[in-house]
C-alpha cells in the first residue's frame, strides 16, 4: 500500500464518488434522514463551535461538507488499496459531527457502498482532532473542484478550543461540566422553575 498520493488524483477520484452516491436511488432518503439526525443526537462540542449557530440555516451547508469529506475519505481508502490510516483526514468538528449523523444511516450507507463498490471509512480511534487550514485536507478539497472550504465550518483546531472555552465558561454558569459531559441539574427541583413533585408549599 502507498500513502503518498497527488492531491490531483485524490480529487478527481472524490469528485467521482460524490457524483457517484448523488446518482444513487437513496441519496434524497440519504439526506433527507441524516438532517432529522440532530434532534435525536448531537454534541456540545461540535455544531456549537460555529458562531449564531442555527440548524435550520446551517443544516444543509454542512451537510454538503460532510459528503465530500465522506467521498475524500472514501477516496483516499480506494487509492490506498485500504489504510484506514491515511484515509482518516483531518477535519474540523463541526463538520465530523454532521459526518457521523450521515454514518448513523446505516441501513442506507451500506446499500451504497454496496452498489457503488465503496468503502466509506470511519474510525474513532484513528481520529485527531488537529484540522489546521492548509493541510493536505484542503489540498484533496480543492482539487475536486469544490474551492476553498467555507470558514464558517472548516475551524482551525487551534480557533476551536478557544470557543470551547467560551462555551464551557458559559455552560458552566448553568451547570454543565466541561464539554457536556455531566451536569448538576436535579430536573425534581428545579425543571421549568417550578415546585419539586409530591412538594408541599
Amino acid at each position: 500500500m502507498t500513502t503518498d498520493l497527488e492531491a490531483t488524483t485524490v480529487g478527481k477520484r472524490a469528485a467521482e464518488i460524490l457524483e457517484a452516491v448523488q446518482a444513487h436511488p437513496a441519496y434524497a432518503r440519504l439526506t433527507d434522514a441524516s438532517m432529522k439526525y440532530s434532534p435525536c443526537w448531537a454534541t456540545f462540542t461540535g455544531y456549537p463551535t460555529i458562531s449564531n449557530w442555527n440548524l435550520a440555516a446551517d443544516g444543509g451547508p454542512l451537510l454538503v461538507e460532510a459528503l465530500r469529506v465522506l467521498a475524500l475519505k472514501a477516496a483516499v481508502y480506494d487509492l490506498t488499496g485500504g489504510d484506514e490510516q491515511a484515509a482518516e483526514l483531518l477535519v474540523p468538528d463541526p463538520v465530523d459531527e454532521m459526518i457521523h449523523a450521515v454514518l448513523a444511516q446505516f441501513t442506507l450507507m451500506t446499500k451504497l457502498q454496496t452498489d457503488l463498490g465503496l468503502l466509506f471509512p470511519h474510525a474513532t480511534e484513528l481520529e485527531s482532532y488537529t484540522y489546521t487550514r492548509g493541510c493536505v485536507t484542503d489540498d484533496y478539497y480543492a482539487a475536486a473542484g469544490w474551492g476553498e472550504p467555507p470558514l464558517r465550518y472548516w475551524l482551525d483546531s487551534g480557533d476551536v478550543h478557544r470557543r470551547l472555552a467560551i462555551l464551557n465558561g458559559l455552560y458552566q454558569q448553568v451547570g454543565i461540566g466541561a464539554d457536556g459531559r455531566s451536569h448538576n441539574i436535579d430536573f425534581d427541583t428545579v425543571a421549568d422553575g417550578r415546585e419539586p413533585v409530591g412538594a408541599v408549599s
